[in-house]
């Protein structure tokens, strides 16, 4: 199901909404270029979404962004972590839904 090649079906979904995609690779260039943030930590963050999104085109799209911004090996590693400490984090916290004070019934 999940193969780099369905990018390639990008360009021919653009021709049906050209607008819409025009819009959208202009606002993505603009989101992931230099800025306050510099390109390489704003692409350790789409790698970081893209893991807990789990989107695999995303986290191939950006690992090689991300390198090509220069990033590290070890940034990589790091970004991995974070993902899933934010995944895990999410679980302990919703996990404290489950005690809510007990009602006494009678």
């Amino acid at each position: 199901m999940y193969s780099i090649n369905n990018l390639s079906k990008l360009a021919p979904m653009g021709e049906v909404v050209p607008e819409a995609m025009a819009a959208f690779r202009a606002w993505d260039k603009i989101a992931l270029s230099d800025g306050a943030i510099p390109k390489k930590y704003k692409e350790l963050m789409a790698i970081a979404v893209a893991l807990t999104t789990q989107c695999p085109y995303c986290i191939e799209i950006h690992r090689k962004e991300a390198i090509r911004a220069g990033a590290t090996e070890k940034e990589l590693a790091e970004v991995v972590h974070v993902a899933a400490a934010l995944r895990a984090g999410g679980a302990i916290t919703h996990g404290t839904h489950l005690f809510e004070p007990q009602q006494v019934t009678e």
